[in-house]
């Protein structure tokens, strides 16, 4: 998955930046327009600038088995799996999975994935998927901390 994506399974058509599609894209019919698009690229950007770490999010079914189908989202991460962390929604099934690689999973302690997740139903309950997003992405992010500095070493 490239930098700031939103997993789709539907075409995305001419947007600028290339998503791996693998969920819901905006238009008629569908989660999020472009201009939200944009706004969850770019709050996905600012938090893997900030913390090294590769953020993605997930709308759609997770099955039977969330956590596992949660887990192989991730995995689509490749290389970047270590270092990656997948918010997962799947508000017909009212479930929320927030899962992290094994480097992530060092710097986002399960207290920081439960602050995640109540902030993702609190969105989500009031139909705000958009802002459940952006706001656990950002949660997940501060809690993760930034990466030091290293220019003036």
């Amino acid at each position: 998955m490239a930098h700031g994506e939103l997993t789709s399974t539907e075409s995305s058509g001419s947007l600028e930046r290339r998503r791996t599609q693998m969920g819901p894209t905006g238009g008629a019919g569908v989660a999020f327009e472009s201009r939200e698009l944009d706004l969850l690229d770019e709050v996905i950007e600012a938090a893997e600038r900030a913390t090294g770490l590769r953020f993605s999010a997930y709308l759609g079914n997770l099955g039977a088995d969330s956590r596992a189908t949660a887990l192989g989202l991730l995995g689509g991460l490749g290389a970047d799996t270590p270092n990656g962390i997948l918010v997962a929604i799947s508000p017909g099934q009212r479930i929320v999975e927030v899962v992290t690689g094994t480097v992530a999973g060092l710097r986002i302690s399960d207290r920081a994935a439960r602050l995640a997740v109540l902030t993702v139903v609190s969105f989500a309950g009031s139909g705000d998927l958009l802002n459940a997003f952006v706001n656990a992405i950002r949660t997940l992010a501060d809690q993760a901390g930034t990466l030091p500095d290293r220019t003036g070493w």
